[in-house]
């Protein structure tokens, strides 16, 4: 940011990544002043979302959810001007933020769709990728400040909501793929299968990824502090579900990957990062929608013997059903019964 203009940036929310995005700012020599919902002691700290309105021009938005988000906008409002530009980076419902971009609206306001991507350790290096959906100009208003805690800016048009769905369907991906990893060190343990030969086999594998190479030891020690909560992580996968079901579209995956989020939080690890659902399986419990059976015996058939076996009844998804299944030995053709 050498040889660039000061500003005077607003940020709300001080949690693990709207904090180190004020230091971010501050290192860029941006004139920052803060405001979180509990106090903190931080430089340049207003006592509300309006006083800050009040002195900043330029303000990013890190809540964690639609209400908070439309609650600290309203705060906001009678101080807003038409050269304000707010950047709403919360991953929320669009509904939730299409009402945030009508409040700004309302008043002249600009105002951005601009979630993030990146955790806990980009947001220190200033590493962050945001997405940006809503008016052009103020787009490249923002650029200047955004680029202080991000490696790129990427712009997804001119439809506030587009931004946050995109946001919504990449975190679904990384809440499924970390439930798979989950699983996968677990059978592999039980094989007796140290970690770090699956590290070693997922890193030379076509499905490595660096959310793979950063869970996967998590898991293996037992660490995990949070880059992305668990509970914000849960919180983004039912509003995909609410997205999925508004559009009739089936989610057999996240509806696997949810279910696991909310026993792991049931269990008070909504805190933890959202890894931790690697202990849902260091107890022996049967996982929703699986099929639970008991264990049976070998059956020798006979030949042209034909019998039916009952299974047991199971229950997946709330639904209980009962399978009669069949076996018959295959009839033999020739003398060699091939």
């Amino acid at each position: 940011m050498s040889g660039s203009k000061s500003l005077t940036v607003g940020v709300i929310g001080l949690g693990i990544i709207g904090s180190r995005v004020a230091e971010c700012l501050r290192r860029a020599r941006h004139d920052v002043f803060v405001w979180n919902r509990t106090s903190r002691a931080e430089p340049n700290f207003l006592s509300s979302p309006a006083e800050l309105a009040e002195v900043a021009q330029y303000i990013q938005i890190f809540v964690r959810d639609g209400d908070a988000l439309v609650e600290v906008m309203k705060d906001m409002q009678p101080a807003l001007k038409k050269t304000h530009v707010i950047c709403a980076h919360a991953t929320v419902s669009p509904l939730a933020m299409n009402q945030a971009y009508a409040i700004a609206d309302e008043v002249g306001a600009g105002f951005l769709d601009a979630p993030f991507t990146g955790s806990k350790a980009a947001a220190e290096k200033g590493e962050l990728v945001y997405y940006l959906s809503g008016n052009e100009r103020e787009q490249e208003k923002a650029k200047p400040f955004l680029e202080a805690s991000s490696k790129k800016i990427l712009n997804f048009g001119l439809k506030v909501g587009d931004a946050t769905v995109l946001k919504i369907a990449t975190n679904l991906v990384s809440a499924n793929i970390v439930q798979a990893v989950a699983e996968a060190l677990a059978i592999t343990q039980a094989q007796g299968i140290a970690g770090a030969q699956l590290l070693e086999a997922f890193q030379n594998n076509a499905n490595c990824s660096p959310l793979v190479t950063m869970k996967l030891p998590a898991m293996m020690n037992g660490a995990y502090e949070p880059h992305f909560s668990l509970k914000n992580m849960l919180k983004d996968g039912r509003y995909a579900q609410e997205l999925a079901k508004e559009k009739n579209i089936i989610t057999p995956a996240l509806a696997a990957t949810v279910a696991a989020m909310e026993q792991a939080e049931r269990a008070g690890k909504g805190e933890q990062d959202y890894s931790v659902v690697f202990e849902n399986l260091q107890t022996p419990t049967v996982a929703v929608g699986a099929v639970s059976r008991p264990e049976s015996k070998p059956i020798i058939l006979k030949k042209q013997t034909r019998i039916t076996l009952k299974a047991s009844t199971f229950e997946m998804e709330g639904d209980n059903a009962e399978d009669d299944v069949e076996v018959e030995e295959p009839k033999q053709s020739g003398a060699n019964g091939s």
